[in-house]
C-alpha cells in the first residue's frame, strides 16, 4: 500500500522572544489554534463524510468542533470520544460506555469502554477522520495512545487522519527517563521520554514517520498547524483538558507528581487541589492536611477517600519547575526516604509509569537526583535527534 503522509505547512513570522524583553512580549501574536483556522482545513472536508475524536477542549472560539462543523454544513456521522468522554465529565480511570450525545444526536464511539482503537465497523461510511483535542505533553497523558491507535485503524482501513494542532503547555522543555517498549502500556506506548516537548501534530507524525504503528503500517496524516506558536512559550490553556487538571498549576506539575500515582502517597485526587497537593494519613512530613471525597465527574473513590492526609501544598512549587524547566525527583525520593516501611511505598503501576523498572531501583538503592538524571541522558539525546525532524514550531 503506497500511502503517502502530507503536511499542511504554513509560512509565519515567528515573533521573536528573549527573556526580560517587554518589548518583545507586547509585540507577540496571539497564538491560532488549527480548529479556528477554517480557511485551511473548510475546503478539505467537502463532500467528506466525517468522524470526530474530540472532547471538552475541541473548541473553534467558544463553540464545539462538532457545532461549528454541523453548522456549516459538513457531513459529521459520529464522534469517537477519548478517555473522560466526550464531554469531558467523566470521572479518572472511569469507563466510558457507547451512547448517543443529546446535543447533536449523533452516535458517540468511546474509546475508553469496551475498546480503545476503533474497529472497522466503528469507521465504516467514513470518508475521513478528524483528531482535535488538548494535550498536556506528557508520555502517561492517554489522548496521545488514543491518537496512536486511531491512527493505527485508519490506517488499517484505509482512512485519511486530518490532526487540528494545538499548542503543547509543557512544550518549552524535555526531560524524563526514556520507556523501554517491554513496558509499552495505554499510559506509555512509545520509547519517548516523560516530556516529549511536541505537540499532538508533531507527536502523530513522529509516531507515523518512525513506524511505530503496528507492522510499521502508514497512516494517511494532515496536520493543520496552529498559527503564531512556538516551543519557547507559555500557553494558558482556555478549557482543563481533565477533571484533574483543573488549573495552569496542576498542569505544570502534573509531569513531576504524576509518579506519586505509582505509590502509596496521595496527590490530592477527591479534593479542590488535584496534582497541588500530596500527602498521607500516616505522614508527618509538612503541616498540611486535605481528606479525598467522592466528587462525581471528577474522583470517584479516590485513595483515601474519608481520611485525613498529611503533608504538603504545592501550589507555589510549579513556578520552580517553569523556571527550571526539568522534572524534579526530589519530592518523590524525600517521601521514599521518610518512610520507615519501605515495602509498600511502590505500587506495581510505577514501572508502567516510568517506562521501565529502572527509577524504582535507584531510588531504593539511594541514588541521588543528580546521579538518576545521569542515566537518562544518552536516551534522552538519541530522542531529541528523533524529535527533531518532526519539529513544526522551531
Amino acid at each position: 500500500m503506497n500511502i503517502s503522509s502530507t503536511i499542511i505547512l504554513l509560512l509565519w513570522i515567528l515573533p521573536g522572544f528573549t527573556a526580560g524583553q517587554a518589548s518583545d512580549v507586547l509585540d507577540q501574536k496571539p497564538v491560532k489554534v488549527a480548529a479556528e483556522r477554517i480557511e485551511f482545513y473548510f475546503p478539505l472536508l467537502e463532500e467528506k463524510r466525517i468522524g470526530i475524536v474530540a472532547n471538552q477542549t475541541s473548541l473553534v472560539g467558544n463553540a464545539h468542533l462538532v457545532d461549528t462543523l454541523f453548522i456549516s454544513g459538513f457531513e459529521v456521522l459520529k464522534v469517537f470520544g477519548p478517555e473522560h468522554g466526550f464531554r469531558g465529565n467523566a470521572s479518572d480511570g472511569e469507563k466510558v460506555d457507547d451512547g448517543r450525545d443529546p446535543k447533536t444526536g449523533l452516535p458517540v464511539i468511546s474509546l475508553y469502554g469496551s475498546h480503545r482503537k476503533p474497529t472497522a465497523d466503528d469507521l465504516k461510511g467514513l470518508d475521513l477522520v478528524i483528531f482535535d483535542i488538548q494535550d498536556v505533553g506528557t508520555r502517561f497523558y492517554t489522548y496521545i495512545s488514543t491518537m496512536t491507535y486511531v491512527m493505527e485503524a485508519c490506517a488499517e482501513n484505509d482512512i485519511p487522519v486530518m490532526i487540528l494542532d494545538r499548542p503543547n503547555p509543557n512544550g518549552n522543555f524535555v526531560d524524563g527517563p526514556v520507556l523501554d517498549t517491554a513496558f509499552s502500556s495505554f499510559v506509555g506506548l512509545h520509547p519517548v521520554p516523560v516530556v516529549h516537548g511536541m505537540t499532538v501534530g508533531e507527536y502523530a507524525q513522529m509516531v507515523n514517520g518512525e513506524g511505530w504503528l503496528k507492522n510499521g503500517i502508514q497512516c494517511e496524516l494532515t496536520v493543520i498547524p496552529v498559527e503564531n506558536y512556538d516551543h519557547t512559550m507559555l500557553y494558558d490553556l482556555p478549557v482543563a483538558p481533565s477533571p484533574n487538571l483543573p488549573n495552569m498549576t496542576a498542569i505544570y506539575l502534573y509531569p513531576s507528581l504524576c509518579f506519586f500515582e505509582g505509590t502509596i502517597i496521595s496527590v490530592g485526587r477527591g479534593t479542590d487541589l488535584p496534582f497541588q497537593v500530596i500527602g498521607h494519613p500516616d505522614f508527618a512530613y509538612g503541616s498540611f492536611a486535605f481528606t479525598p471525597g467522592s466528587i462525581p465527574g471528577v474522583s470517584v473513590h479516590p485513595p483515601y477517600e474519608g481520611e485525613t492526609c498529611f503533608g504538603q501544598s504545592l501550589q507555589g512549587y510549579s513556578e520552580l519547575v517553569l523556571k527550571e524547566r526539568r522534572l524534579h525527583l526530589d519530592l518523590l525520593i524525600s517521601y521514599y526516604d521518610y518512610f520507615k516501611d519501605k515495602e509498600p511505598f511502590f505500587k506495581p503501576y510505577f514501572t508502567k509509569l516510568a517506562g521501565s523498572e529502572q527509577l524504582q531501583k535507584q531510588i531504593e538503592s539511594g541514588m541521588t537526583e543528580g546521579e538518576i538524571r545521569a542515566t537518562w541522558q544518552t536516551e534522552l539525546e538519541k530522542f531529541m535527534a528523533i524529535r527533531a525532524k518532526y519539529l513544526l514550531y522551531n
